[in-house]
């Protein structure tokens, strides 16, 4: 059973707030958007075959961040709707100054979600 967006939910958070870690997020998501569960698989995969052929932690710890705040912006119904509806209108744009508005949107929803996954 997956917790699916809903307006009486309002803004309250779905789930508590992840760890930080690839299984805590990906059980997260698998609640939250489970439409994204290929996605982050995939990114998963990605940044672990780039930290080997690098040597380096950076990608997971990218990839981590990335992922927490993505889960963050879907684990509060009203946010998640507000940012993939700039996401949305961003791709049938019109114009470019009309894509960057609600590029902005979404860029500004997606800084709060990792600030705040990052102040823990």
């Amino acid at each position: 059973m997956s917790v699916q967006h809903s307006e009486t939910a309002g803004d309250r958070p779905l789930i508590p707030r992840p760890e930080r870690t690839p299984g805590a997020l990906r059980a997260a998501c698998a609640v939250v958007a489970p439409d994204l569960l290929a996605a982050y698989d995939q990114a998963k995969d990605e940044a672990l075959a780039e930290a080997v052929e690098h040597g380096s932690l950076k990608p997971v710890h990218a990839y981590l961040s990335h992922w927490a705040a993505l889960i963050e912006i879907e684990r509060h119904p009203a946010t998640a709707k507000e940012y993939h509806r700039a996401e949305y209108l961003a791709r049938i744009a019109t114009t470019a100054d009309e894509a960057r508005r609600h590029l902005g949107t979404a860029s500004s929803l997606y800084r709060e979600a990792s600030r705040a996954v990052h102040a823990e």
